[in-house]
């Protein structure tokens, strides 16, 4: 089923302003009672476990989704402030029926969302999002559903159950190998979920980590911190007086990671994935020589894995997509420039910030090489993303001067770069990622671009 047939999942789950549609108080408890429903298809003793990133809304949206899901006799865990992969873990470790993560991400506070993983540890198929979907709808035109939005049973225990985040903390600290205790690391923690993880997990590693932003006050997730601003902690990192062998920082629900180098400056997701495709490529683990990345993904990353005899296949945008090219193909490794890393050599699902982190610490340990010279050959072409806030998302083809202007700017690139202009498939934003050899190219061609976007659908 298409993503454009779904009107509230999108690329990562259902999204918006907390308290506003689809994330009121009746909206949240109709969604679990519709996702309650489509659990008891599955097995008619069905059990969730549901968890939270540090908003403030998320208590009470966990809160009303478990009502909800209580009330068609799902049974309901709480696992409290945790990852978001921290959810997938315990889905298909603990053999729940479900994982529910109540956040946003790497969005604003006043956001939040639900995202749903199946029994296995994978998140929903579009065809059971829009059977769920189609049952909220139907919920939400029923005046006896509606009526039906008062507290019926008693909320799941709140916090969450300490061993069901120990049991995650515990899985990640088993996957590694190598002593990571001589690593001096700075850590960004978002005021995030990892803020209920990482401290404890890096600390049982032994690994020397200093922290920071870490004081959620339900307000202050991703504000001016974490891995939506990278370049902070490279700043932090380059003026301490402290040193430090790298950095790493989260986003607000922690399935995604970016570094910087000992001097501060910021390693993207796709220099992860030439560093962690090259050390798995010389262990015989990496299926087929091939890595899955994304439209995203830089050209100078497709490069210099082609100089290491590595193959690099595109997906769309979003690690849902990024998953289902991989179990396609077979391929152990991929991920987004973002961050979001999938390692199928174990037995993840989904992107995992601080996995992530951990298997770049080995991949230092037992290379002895730094940080810096693992991806010291990645030449990145220049490239810039601009977001064009926009009042519809219309097909770009179907907007002629856009179309001719995109067709116009791919000429003069004559294949010497990219451009990529998509939609978010969580916000009302169109993309507009554009390549090139130049600096002054890639400027001028995305803002003709934007200014097209701008003129023909912005707000």
């Amino acid at each position: 089923m298409s993503e454009a047939t779904r009107q509230l999942f999108g690329t990562d789950g259902i999204r918006g302003v907390a308290g506003e549609f689809p994330l009121t108080k009746q909206s949240t408890y109709l969604i679990g009672r519709a996702l309650g429903h489509d659990l008891g298809r599955v097995t008619h003793r069905p059990q969730a476990v549901i968890g939270q990133d540090t908003r403030e809304s998320s208590g009470w949206i966990a809160d009303r989704v478990a009502e909800g899901l209580a009330t068609v006799g799902t049974e309901v865990h709480s696992a409290g402030v945790i990852t978001t992969p921290g959810v997938a873990y315990l889905a298909r470790s603990r053999k729940f029926t479900a994982g529910v993560v109540i956040s946003a991400s790497h969005n604003p506070w006043t956001d939040n969302g639900i995202k749903v993983f199946s029994g296995d540890g994978f998140k929903l198929t579009d065809a059971r999002e829009l059977a769920i979907e189609k049952e909220i709808f139907a919920l939400l035109e029923s005046p006896a559903a509606a009526e039906d939005t008062a507290l019926r049973v008693p909320p799941p225990s709140l916090p969450g159950e300490a061993g069901l985040r120990q049991a995650y903390i515990k899985s990640l600290a088993a996957s590694v190998s190598s002593d990571l205790s001589k690593l001096r690391v700075l850590v960004d923690c978002a005021n995030g979920a990892a803020t209920a993880e990482a401290p404890e997990l890096f600390r049982e590693l032994g690994i020397q980590a200093k922290f920071i932003h870490i004081s959620p006050d339900g307000r202050n997730i991703n504000e001016g911190c974490g891995a939506l601003h990278p370049e902070i902690l490279g700043k932090t990192l380059a003026e301490s007086e402290e040193k430090f062998d790298l950095g790493v920082t989260f986003d607000g629900d922690a399935d995604r990671a970016l570094f910087c180098d000992s001097h501060g400056r910021v390693v993207n997701g796709d220099a992860v994935l030439l560093a962690a495709a090259r050390d798995l490529h010389a262990q015989g683990k990496l299926n087929s020589d091939t890595v899955v990345a994304t439209t995203m993904s830089n050209m100078g990353l497709e490069i210099a894995l082609r100089n290491s005899g590595i193959r690099m296949l595109r997906a769309n945008v979003g690690d849902k997509y990024v998953l289902e090219e991989m179990l396609k193909t077979g391929a152990t490794l991929g991920g987004e420039q973002s961050g979001h890393i999938i390692f199928r050599d174990g037995d993840s699902t989904t992107g995992d910030g601080l996995l992530t982190a951990l298997r770049l610490m080995d991949i230092i340990m037992r290379s002895g090489k730094s940080l810096a010279d693992l991806v010291r050959d990645l030449k990145v072409f220049p490239q810039k993303i601009q977001n064009v806030r926009v009042r519809e998302k219309i097909p770009f083809a179907q907007v002629p001067t856009l179309k001719a202007a995109i067709e116009a700017a791919e000429r003069e690139l004559d294949g010497n770069g990219r451009i990529v202009v998509r939609y978010s498939g969580t916000e009302a934003l169109a993309r507009v990622m554009v390549e090139a050899e130049s600096e002054a190219k890639v400027r001028a061609i995305t803002a003709k671009i934007a200014d097209e976007i701008q003129k023909a659908l912005g707000i």
